[in-house]
């Protein structure tokens, strides 16, 4: 529930007719999708929440401007404690007014000639950054797609529904962090696609097309769940932090909120744990993306050979194991007749399976079952359709009627 305005902005923002009157709350809705909160860009300034003012005026355009220059001076005394420890030093409101990037409001309650507000505070990175001696953040993660899973009454919710753990997600400020987070929103077909079922999921195929989409290297899952003990009393948050098709345990902490009004900050608090935890991991050398979950490279060599063979294979119009198999004959026939011919089972093959695929599990185990054939030298997915028909490329060494009988003994064509 946040307004950002920008300090370009503010004789603008200042300009607008204020609601006068005690008790009055100005509140912000982030709209989205009805499935998804869109994450906020992470730019890299430095924000300091939460910073309370109480300031007044002889009219309520001054308590307010009076109030954001109290929210420069105390962000600032902040962010230099949490950077440098003990207390923090004092600029000029001048000096402030050329650092700070946008007044962030959380809370507002306007007056006639008071204000009072929960406001936050971002200081451009370059310029305040000069001034705390503070660098950018150097060596990051790979690329990790989030699933941000909150369980709820029992059932598990990702972007079925607009959620409050997903919304922390979306505002949660990545810049700072080690970790390279992907934060798909649920837009599209992603909230059918990313559901709490992936967690169960082991197949590095369907792992690979998925992260492929997205451009990630592998996955995390922030989980909570939400424990009511009363309506309208406390509610308990356990959270956790996985990740992998392995879905390993990253570890855990629980936070608590005096009720239902209380979910939004805790759940933002346990995306800034959360962060924490996964920032420990990567330092650990825990958190490290799986070398089954990257995509084979094919040299330029293999290229070439995989561009002739598929030429070969149009301009024949026909089952390319059944051209090897004649092709191996003529040869054997044409020049050493019936004598046996040493250099056949030498023989490499390469030919395209069609597989019935329904599910990721049917994938793995006619990838099984092809390199199970004795002479099969290697089984790679070329074109992946799940409840239809994909596609293997097998390379073989031998006989190529050898391969032919295995396979249609195995109900391959």
């Amino acid at each position: 529930m946040r307004v950002r305005i920008s300090k370009s902005l503010w004789k603008y923002a200042l300009a607008v007719p204020l609601l006068v009157g005690s008790g009055v709350l100005v509140h912000a809705q982030i709209e989205g999708p009805k499935r998804g909160i869109p994450p906020i860009a992470s730019n890299g300034d430095f924000e300091v929440t939460g910073v309370v003012v109480n300031a007044t005026g002889k009219n309520a355009e001054e308590a307010r401007r009076a109030g954001w220059e109290e929210a420069q001076r105390k962000a600032w005394s902040m962010l230099w404690a949490k950077t440098h420890g003990g207390s923090g030093s004092s600029l000029s409101d001048s000096t402030l007014d050329g650092i700070v990037s946008a007044i962030i409001v959380e809370e507002e309650q306007i007056g006639p000639r008071r204000y009072i507000a929960k406001l936050g505070v971002s200081f451009d990175r370059a310029r305040a950054g000069q001034l705390l001696g503070v660098k950018g953040v150097g060596r990051k993660s790979a690329p990790l797609l989030v699933i941000p899973v909150m369980y709820s009454n029992g059932s598990p919710y990702v972007f079925e529904r607009q959620t409050p753990w997903q919304a922390a997600w979306a505002k949660f400020r990545t810049s700072d962090s080690l970790i390279d987070y992907v934060r798909p929103f649920g837009g599209g077909g992603e909230s059918l696609l990313l559901n709490a079922g992936q967690m169960d999921r082991r197949s590095r195929t369907w792992w690979r097309v998925i992260l492929d989409q997205f451009g990630a290297a592998d996955v995390i899952y922030p989980i909570v769940r939400l424990e009511r003990q009363y309506p309208g009393g406390p509610v308990i948050g356990k959270f956790a932090a996985r990740y992998g098709p392995e879905n390993r345990f990253l570890g855990s902490f629980t936070l608590r909120a005096q009720n239902s009004e209380g979910i939004p900050a805790m759940m933002a608090e346990g995306a800034r744990k959360t962060d924490e935890l996964l920032q420990q991991a990567f330092a650990a050398g825990r958190l490290r993306a799986e070398a089954s979950l990257l995509l084979e490279e094919i040299d330029e060599e293999d290229l070439e050979e995989l561009e002739e063979e598929a030429e070969v294979a149009a301009e024949e119009e026909k089952d390319p194991l059944a051209a090897a198999v004649d092709s191996v004959s003529g040869r054997a026939e044409g020049e050493q007749g019936d004598r046996p011919n040493p250099a056949t089972p030498a023989q490499q093959v390469t030919v395209n399976v069609q597989v019935s695929t329904p599910t990721p599990e049917a994938v793995d185990k006619a990838e099984a079952s092809l390199r199970g054939i004795p002479g099969v030298r290697s089984v790679s997915t070329t074109s992946l359709a799940l409840g239809g028909t994909s596609v293997m490329r097998v390379t073989f060494q031998g006989d190529p009627a050898a391969l032919n009988a295995a396979l249609q003994a195995r109900g391959f064509r």
